[in-house]
């Protein structure tokens, strides 16, 4: 079992920057690749970000690119999530997810039912 713990959340107002952090614990030397997925109130969770666990590759929903960074730090096994120049429909309920295969570690995994492993959530908003 992997336990994930996040933090960072809060509310900013648009144009602001938030980082948020998730902490993994337990069985992390089986894990391929971490992510970050968002719901928003009436909406399916969807995809932000992921990193492979060991490579370092990165992948980003196209609505997010060149504003958010993930990063990880393996000594310490968490991971970021860097967001800037935040839009009022950034606001969202961010969860941390970790698991995957090898595949996801060379190509990315998109799907939440590709992650075995969840936070509980970070509320995030962004004022106007």
């Amino acid at each position: 079992q992997v336990q994930l713990v996040e933090s960072g959340g809060g509310l900013v107002q648009a144009g602001g920057s938030l980082r948020l952090s998730c902490a993994a614990s337990g069985r992390t030397w089986s894990l391929y690749a971490m992510a970050w997925f968002r719901r928003a109130p009436g909406e399916e969770r969807e995809f932000v970000a992921a990193v492979s666990w060991t490579g370092g590759n990165t992948f980003y929903a196209d609505s997010v690119k060149g504003r958010f960074t993930i990063s990880r730090d393996g000594a310490q096994n968490k991971v970021f999530l860097q967001m800037n120049t935040l839009k009022p429909e950034d606001a969202a309920v961010y969860y941390c997810a970790a698991g995957g295969s090898e595949h996801c570690s060379g190509y990315g995994c998109y799907r939440a039912n590709e992650y075995d492993y969840w936070g509980q959530g970070t509320q995030v908003t962004v004022s106007p």
